[in-house]
């Protein structure tokens, strides 16, 4: 649920930004809290595949430009960028969610390492433990962090089209391929228990797994192929920028309709390449400086996106004790009942990236930096070292 902003791109902004109020909507909807909204909570779960989009377009043009340029890629400094930015948070509301249990919005939750390790979205229990349980997609973020700069790194060596489509095009239908015998294996009619083990079983086999989520981060990475090696193509899609935009709402809005049953076959093999295409065609058109997306100033919308990632974390937390603390007199009066719990969750967000996660992004600049001249220095040394022998 994080990306790293670049240059901070205003259609980026309001896309990260709407993903973030529409997961907000959909856990509010799941575990109560602020009433409906027309018949968008439902479908808010899709935010999330927004952002993996969003994740797979900016780390994937970080990743990609020093290699194209035939420059060496430092995987310490992608590391150490990546570590600075998620963990000082994370860790944090983990360490919140294990000492005080009385702020979690359900009663089990996974075991500690399996936090630590991001491995809760392979190994979870959803029958009992699906207390921050919505860390799920950062452990995909994860994993793609961790594989992407080796697997880019290796197609650079020897661009080429076919090596690239080919590997796309494996990672696709494999996912569609590993839902789809997941799907018959445990939520086949005659795999199925009762209601509450199917549910278990789609979030645990088809919907949490890495494997099986893969299609928004590969159509980032395939946006941000075009438009570090392709910059031509990049800038004539540019000017039909409010075209994608238009084809994106309404691949999304037949992703929408398909996902009706959102757990029937035919979405749980089709509907995610689908769904993540949509999305797709959304951050093409957000990234051009020429489409609408990135000329409608939305007050707040960049501020929202800067603090999306801690509102991401601590969202649920804050839903409960909100509900815990002031449900008795705050649900079921409608505006009221928004305001206050939205309050409650841009407060603590604002606390945690105030507090937290921009100083140690202020640190991660000085250690860069640090990094960085020491590396000239030693260069600069060597050079000289050199010359004289």
């Amino acid at each position: 649920m994080e990306g790293e902003s670049m240059s901070r791109l205003p259609g980026l902004d309001l896309l990260r930004a709407m993903a973030i109020a529409w997961v907000m909507v959909f856990h509010s909807y799941i575990i109560g809290g602020w009433g409906h909204f027309g018949g968008i909570e439902p479908n808010g779960w899709m935010g999330v595949d927004l952002f993996f989009v969003l994740s797979g377009f900016l780390i994937g043009t970080q990743v990609l430009r020093p290699l194209a340029a035939g420059c060496a890629f430092s995987f310490g400094e992608f590391y150490q960028r990546r570590a600075f930015r998620i963990l000082p948070a994370y860790l944090l509301v983990v360490a919140a969610y294990f000492v005080w249990p009385s702020i979690r919005e359900q009663g089990g939750i996974q075991p500690l390492w399996q936090f630590l390790t991001f491995t809760v979205n392979l190994l979870i229990d959803a029958k009992g433990h699906l207390a921050f349980s919505h860390v799920w997609s950062l452990c995909v973020e994860e994993h793609f962090y961790l594989l992407f700069p080796l697997l880019a790194w290796w197609l650079a060596r020897r661009p080429s089209v076919v090596r690239f489509t080919v590997v796309c095009t494996a990672v696709v239908l494999a996912g569609m391929v590993i839902r789809g015998m997941a799907w018959l294996h445990f939520l086949a009619p005659d795999a199925v228990i009762d209601q509450n083990s199917y549910g278990n079983a789609f979030l645990e086999r088809i919907y949490y797994p890495t494997w099986s989520r893969l299609d928004g981060l590969l159509m980032g990475v395939m946006l941000a192929t075009a438009s570090v090696y392709r910059p031509v193509l990049w800038s004539r899609w540019g000017r039909h920028a409010n075209g994608f935009l238009l084809a994106g709402v309404a691949v999304v809005g037949g992703s929408i309709w398909l996902f009706r049953d959102r757990t029937g076959f035919i979405p749980t093999v089709l509907g995610y390449p689908l769904l993540s295409f949509g999305m797709g065609l959304l951050v093409l058109a957000g990234a051009q400086a020429s489409g609408w997306l990135a000329r409608v100033r939305v007050p707040g919308a960049a501020w929202l996106a800067a603090v999306s990632y801690s509102m991401y974390l601590s969202h649920k937390a804050v839903l409960h004790v909100t509900e815990t603390a002031t449900g008795h007199w705050l649900d079921g009066h409608g505006v009221l009942t928004f305001a206050g719990y939205a309050s409650a969750v841009l407060g603590v967000g604002a606390l945690l990236y105030y507090g937290v996660e921009r100083p140690f992004l202020t640190l991660r600049k000085q250690v860069l930096r640090q990094a960085s001249a020491t590396a000239r220095a030693d260069g600069i040394a060597a050079g000289a070292g050199t010359e004289a022998a």
